[in-house]
């Protein structure tokens, strides 16, 4: 019995150290769990890191969700009219026609032309969406992490730089059967054929569907960029999951 005795006090006696020393291991390992978490959160809230896939498919969703967005602002009603960001002015090529119209009582013509104009950017966004979404779709991103990591607007201008001369080709139908539509030409006939009329002037005619049509595109990445910045900075803006960890780990 004596023996026993000894043997559980020998037991007890190491028991107690080690059972300090699990006790300490699991701290530790509790303690740096949490403390990887916390330098997750700052990092984005998420304990994986980015692979370079997740960053080109964020992109690639963020600019969809951006030219959705974008389109639907830019084609209601009023979507480049009464926007001052893109609102399509008189054709700066032919701002001489415009001060002599108004010179010559015609305010109210220069007017619904300028509405006009607005309104066939607004009708040809309506079929924007899609160009933009095959390019983007269809986009290979080469440096994810530069563009999620450059500027504001490093997407937006990635998009703007590959696509542009594409989307022109591509838009400018698009604009011709807007004006079409929205009777463009019918409310500058009038202002031209009287300007052009005035003895010794130099005869003008601008090219008034590429005139819409690049003007419609820049308002469109205007737009886009703006939706971009929001995506970037406001975690309300990320609607989706993936949104939020590729933007949120870049955010400070």
């Amino acid at each position: 019995m004596k023996k026993i005795g000894f043997v559980f006090s020998i037991a007890a006696m190491l028991s107690v150290p080690a059972l300090a020393q699990i006790n300490l291991g699991n701290l530790e390992k509790q303690g740096s769990d949490v403390l990887q978490k916390a330098e997750g959160g700052k990092k984005g809230g998420s304990d994986s890191p980015l692979s370079n896939d997740e960053v080109v498919k964020g992109l690639k969703e963020a600019l969809q969700v951006g030219t959705n967005n974008s389109t639907a602002s830019a084609s209601k009603t009023d979507g480049f009219f009464k926007n001052p960001k893109i609102f399509i002015p008189f054709p700066p090529d032919a701002q001489k026609v415009k001060d002599k119209a108004i010179d010559l009582g015609m305010k109210d013509q220069v007017d619904k032309f300028e509405m006009n104009l607005n309104r066939a950017a607004e009708e040809a966004s309506k079929q924007a969406a899609q160009i933009l979404i095959n390019a983007i779709t269809s986009m290979s991103v080469s440096d994810g992490f530069a563009i999620l990591k450059g500027g504001n607007n490093a997407a937006t201008q990635y998009l703007r730089d590959k696509t542009t001369a594409d989307l022109m080709a591509k838009f400018r139908p698009i604009v011709d059967a807007a004006i079409a539509k929205v009777e463009l030409t019918k409310s500058w006939t009038p202002i031209i054929n009287t300007y052009n009329r005035i003895p010794f002037v130099e005869k003008q005619n601008p090219d008034l569907a590429d005139y819409v049509t690049k003007k419609g595109l820049e308002g469109l990445f205007k737009l886009i960029e703006d939706e971009e910045l929001k995506i970037r900075k406001d975690p309300v803006a990320q609607v989706t999951d993936l949104l939020k960890k590729v933007f949120g780990s870049v955010m400070k």
